[in-house]
C-alpha cells in the first residue's frame, strides 16, 4: 500500500527539515555524550541516568524516522499559486461564527502541521472538509463532536502572510 502523502505548506516543510537537522546534529551527540557519562559511573543494572539517557535515545530515533517517513511523502503547496477564488490548503480564511456573531480565522493546512492553538485547521478536520472549495459568502455547517451543528459564513480568503 502507498503511504499517504503529507500536505505541508513551504513554512511547515521547513519547520520539519529544521527539527530533523536539529535532532540529527545535536540532540544524538547531546544523547550520546548522556550515555557515555552514565556509563563512566559504573555498574549499569541499578544507574538511572543511563536508563534515562537510553529512553531519549529511542524517542529521538523514533522522531528522526517518523520526520524522514513525513517528509520522504511530502507535498508542498506553494502559497503563491494558491487559487484565492476559493479555499484550499494554505489560506487564511476569515469566518463569521453566527451562533457567537464572532469573526474567527484559520489557516487551512495539512494535517502534518495542524495545531488549534495556532489558528492551523487539518484539511482532514470536520471543518477543514467542508471548507474545501468554498467561497467567499459561502456558508457552510459542521457537526459538532456532541451532535449538534455550528454554522459559518466564509468572509474572506486570502494568502498567508
Amino acid at each position: 500500500m502507498a503511504d499517504k502523502k503529507n500536505i505541508l505548506t513551504y513554512a511547515g516543510l521547513k519547520q520539519l527539515e529544521n527539527e530533523l537537522q536539529d535532532l540529527k546534529v545535536y540532540k544524538r551527540k547531546e544523547v550520546a555524550q548522556k550515555i557515555k557519562e552514565a556509563r563512566e559511573q559504573g555498574d549499569l543494572s541499578e544507574n538511572a541516568e543511563y536508563d534515562a539517557a537510553k529512553d531519549e535515545q529511542r524517542d529521538i530515533e523514533a522522531r528522526i524516522e517518523e520526520l524522514e517517513k513525513i517528509l520522504k511523502n511530502a507535498e508542498v503547496v506553494v502559497e503563491d499559486e494558491v487559487d484565492l477564488d476559493k479555499i484550499n490548503i494554505g489560506c487564511q480564511v476569515k469566518l463569521l461564527d453566527f451562533e457567537f456573531d464572532e469573526e474567527l480565522n484559520f489557516q487551512l493546512v495539512g494535517s502534518t502541521e495542524a495545531n488549534s492553538l495556532q489558528g492551523k485547521i487539518s484539511n482532514e478536520s470536520p471543518l477543514g472538509l467542508v471548507l474545501i472549495g468554498k467561497r467567499v459568502g459561502d456558508v457552510v455547517e459542521v457537526e459538532t463532536p456532541a451532535g449538534g451543528t455550528v454554522q459559518y459564513r466564509v468572509i474572506d480568503i486570502k494568502r498567508v502572510n
